[in-house]
């Protein structure tokens, strides 16, 4: 499996550098958009009830992020091997994920599972960084294909163009839907008592930030309530946190990440598995 890079992208009109997802994937801002991106998976109905169905993620929500993390950063930071390892263990436990209604190798879910993944860190590097530049923003989505394409999307899938993408992605948001079960099902993963007692203290602002992050009709969709108020309060919140987390050292802004891929590493070692 190739490494998701490319050589053809590499400067902008003006001879800067241009930027890849592994300039950004490994940075710890990234972790904000977790919740917004995996609420509009859950959206889609055959990912909703499939998670709903067969996910721990209620009473392991650490061992869901960790997978979730370890899939992203093997596809985006991994070698080869660590790509083909990550891909058989995420494809080994698909393998139960399946009804009358849903199959978790199903590349039309698995597509909208990747194009949330691209959405939200373009988004997030947008607000921390600024936007990308032409060349980098071409850059960033021929190597965001690859978190699809990595399991069973095939390439073609893949919208030609950024502006193809835009039109699949409102496109498909006007096809999203939330029943009861996938409702109720969200608003226990984001109260507070569902998350470790030590993140608990973290979980309304978790909750404000990832309905923030929301458009207005998957907030809608989800029954999260949102007023003005609560967009001038996010509003300010993301006009402080950028400049205060550009001061803070990369060294210590890409901990997480390096932490994530040595449990990553160690695990594929010992053959023990990302969710145990």
């Amino acid at each position: 499996m190739a490494a998701p890079h490319t050589t053809d992208l590499a400067t902008e009109a003006d001879g800067a550098p241009t930027v890849g997802v592994a300039d950004y994937v490994d940075e710890a801002y990234v972790f904000l958009g977790a919740g917004a991106a995996i609420l509009l998976q859950l959206a889609m109905p055959g990912v909703g009830h499939g998670v709903a169905d067969h996910s721990d993620v209620l009473h392991r929500p650490l061992s869901r992020l960790r997978t979730t993390m370890s899939y992203i950063y093997a596809v985006a930071l991994g070698t080869d091997d660590e790509r083909r390892e990550i891909v058989r263990m995420v494809n080994k436990a698909h393998v139960p994920v399946r009804s009358e209604t849903y199959n978790a190798f199903d590349p039309e879910l698995q597509l909208w599972v990747a194009a949330t993944l691209y959405h939200g860190g373009v988004d997030l590097h947008r607000r921390f960084r600024g936007p990308l530049g032409p060349v980098s923003a071409e850059r960033v989505y021929r190597e965001s294909m690859a978190y699809g394409t990595a399991l069973q999307v095939r390439p073609e899938m893949w919208p030609d163009t950024v502006a193809g993408f835009d039109r699949y992605w409102e496109r498909t948001m006007d096809t999203l839907t939330v029943d009861d079960q996938v409702r109720a099902f969200t608003h226990t993963l984001l109260a507070t008592r569902s998350a470790p007692w030590f993140l608990r203290p973290a979980m309304p602002l978790n909750r404000f930030v990832t309905t923030g992050l929301l458009p207005q009709q998957a907030r809608d969709a989800f029954a999260l309530p949102w007023s003005d108020r609560h967009q001038r309060a996010f509003d300010l919140l993301f006009r402080i946190l950028p400049p205060v987390y550009a001061v803070v050292p990369r060294f210590v802004r890409t901990l997480p990440a390096r932490l994530y891929l040595a449990d990553m590493r160690r695990r594929l070692r010992s053959s023990r598995g990302l969710a145990h």
